[in-house]
């Protein structure tokens, strides 16, 4: 049997995927097994993936026949997957040896569904330490309550897949795959979804997860259209947490996060392409006019002035616009 499954996308990273290889070898066991998704990566990575799936003991090579994403990526490693228990890596990051162990450990102890886990921030020759957001340790917890408070950053702001290992049943259950074609913010719809529908998590202090920052192929480090995606992510958060049961209460930390992430974007917005920006601008308006508006006024007055100004103003630049529209004649 089984025991523990291990998707790990790649993508053009031959640079970074040695790392990688060599800290799964340094995890192997005969009951883990590593699912290594090749996402038409056209740079030396294949030939990497094809050496690792014959030297590293449990490795399965998998194949797209052309590039679609880490969200897709990730969901093909979870079709082929068949352990108890399952995890995630990316393919420019690298894990500690024994690492995998310690968390099957702990979730054999603590029984819940999920757990969630420390991990280094390497950036360039500098490490530090990022904590998950939750304060007890070792205890398990209902992971509805780690939403909440909407001002305060929570489990749901902490959206790294690869930080945590996960039941077989919440795959069963439809709660591990991610939206279809999203190029960047996919942990976000997906965290969520995990806190409002999953029944018990734990946080463990398990530290042997190594990011690596600044990669200069990361989305997150380019300015072009694929970035705009966080705004289908965010879309997606508030459509699916505004039929929650608990809507009311879970809508304003929603909203919020929303509006900070555009914000972020916005204030950077000389880092991406002129007609990038340009869609990011009206993409952003157009958002803030779709949310619950009386739940996003709470918000704004909850905010900084310098940043709930900035997002005052993008909203109003989208009344101006349709009003102009509307003025012209033309259907607004």
């Amino acid at each position: 049997m089984v025991k523990l499954s291990v998707v790990v996308p790649f993508y053009n990273v031959q640079t970074y995927a040695p790392d990688t290889l060599t800290s799964l070898r340094a995890n192997a066991r005969e009951d883990f097994e590593f699912l290594l998704v090749d996402d038409c990566s056209t740079d030396g990575t294949p030939e990497i993936l094809e050496r690792a799936a014959r030297e590293i003991p449990g490795a399965v090579l998998l194949r797209h026949e052309e590039n679609q994403g880490l969200a897709t990526a990730r969901n093909t490693g979870l079709d082929a997957a068949r352990g108890e228990y399952l995890a995630f890596l990316d393919g420019d990051d690298w894990l500690a040896p024994g690492h995998l162990t310690r968390l099957v450990t702990a979730m054999d102890g603590l029984g819940c569904d999920f757990v969630r886990t420390d991990h280094v921030v390497n950036t360039g020759r500098v490490r530090s330490v990022k904590r998950a957001p939750i304060g007890l340790r070792n205890e398990v917890l209902r992971p509805r309550d780690a939403i909440l408070p909407a001002h305060r950053t929570t489990s749901v702001d902490y959206p790294y897949a690869w930080a945590g290992m996960y039941h077989r049943r919440l795959l069963d259950r439809g709660l591990l795959h991610f939206t279809p074609g999203l190029r960047t913010a996919e942990d976000r719809p997906w965290i969520w979804k995990l806190h409002r529908e999953a029944e018990s998590f734990a946080a463990v202090s398990t530290l042997g997860i190594f990011y690596r920052r600044g990669v200069s192929t990361s989305l997150t480090q380019i300015g072009d259209i694929r970035q705009l995606d966080f705004i289908r992510a965010f879309d997606q958060v508030i459509e699916e947490t505004a039929n929650d049961v608990d809507a009311e209460r879970l809508l304003p930390k929603a909203v919020r996060t929303y509006c900070a992430l555009i914000s972020h974007h916005v204030s950077s917005i000389e880092r991406f392409e002129p007609a990038v920006a340009k869609k990011l601008r009206s993409m952003s308006a157009a958002a803030l006019k779709r949310m619950p508006q009386d739940v996003l006024g709470e918000a704004l007055s909850s905010m900084d002035e310098e940043r709930a100004g900035g997002l005052r103003k993008l909203r109003r630049r989208r009344a101006g616009s349709l009003a102009r529209t509307t003025g012209s004649g033309v259907a607004a």
